[in-house]
């Protein structure tokens, strides 16, 4: 199987067993054949998930303090949830944009192996969260979730900028700006287990938008674009609303996202 169809084999994956497992066999067998290739069968618009959690809107999932274990495990919950995205996310990149006419003949194994990275890493995030679940007395499926994060890629599924755009440069920049909050706050109640594993993210997650703006503003380059103009016009067709500060300018900054980027935007 080519990378390719693997990485399809994770966006068909229902179960997060299936879907963690399919991950990492990608990644195991990038590493010892890096062909390409192409799919053998058509891409749908959604992956494959399980029957829970059940989604609803957003404004419906009621916020719970941390100092309660229900309130751990509702955020750790959001995070897993953010997590088994990513992990379709990434696989979804692979699929339909490495033979994408934007990505050239000599970037296509580079791009590839960055996004591989990035599924593996999120299933390995996934899998962390998952087990501090179980730890706690819940589980991922346990609790409602929104569908937020697909919606941006079914906006973005034709455009490679666009999907640069929101997903690493947008929703991932986010993350970076609210977990460091998080890890505090979790502190705070004693739960070092559940900060340690966001910690383990947040470093993580530093790079994944670190790949993103590097794509983006080498793709910008090849089409004679300026990076920070082409990404306001995407993110003002993709994104709902305006960027929210705070933002982790050091943290953004370390991912090669400078405040020409966003601050425009807020």
């Amino acid at each position: 199987m080519s990378a390719l169809e693997r990485a399809q084999a994770v966006l068909l994956a229902q179960t997060p067993d299936a879907k963690v497992h399919a991950a990492r066999e990608l990644a195991l067998a990038w590493e010892s054949n890096k062909t390409v290739s192409t799919l053998k069968r058509g891409l749908g618009d959604r992956p494959n998930r399980p029957n829970k959690p059940e989604m609803v809107d957003p404004r419906t999932i009621p916020r719970k303090g941390l100092g309660k274990v229900e309130g751990r495990i509702a955020l750790l919950h959001a995070v897993a949830h953010i997590e088994f995205n990513a992990i379709d996310l990434a696989a979804d990149m692979i699929c339909r944009f490495s033979t994408d006419d934007l990505i050239k003949n000599h970037m296509k194994e580079e791009f590839v192996s960055d996004w591989i990275l990035v599924c593996a890493d999120e299933a390995r995030h996934f899998e962390l969260v998952n087990t501090r679940l179980l730890q706690l007395g819940s589980f991922y499926g346990d609790q409602p979730a929104h569908d937020g994060l697909w919606e941006a890629a079914l906006s973005t599924r034709h455009d490679v900028t666009a999907r640069l755009a929101i997903a690493p440069m947008v929703l991932e920049a986010r993350g970076l700006d609210v977990t460091p909050a998080m890890i505090k706050k979790l502190k705070q109640v004693k739960d070092v287990k559940s900060a340690d594993i966001l910690q383990i993210i947040y470093d993580d997650e530093i790079g994944h938008v670190a790949i993103g703006t590097k794509w983006f503003n080498a793709i910008c380059k090849n089409l004679g674009r300026q990076p920070e103009a082409a990404f306001h016009a995407l993110v003002k067709t993709h994104f709902s609303g305006k960027l929210k500060p705070p933002f982790n300018t050091e943290g953004r900054a370390l991912a090669g996202l400078t405040s020409e980027f966003y601050a425009p935007l807020v």
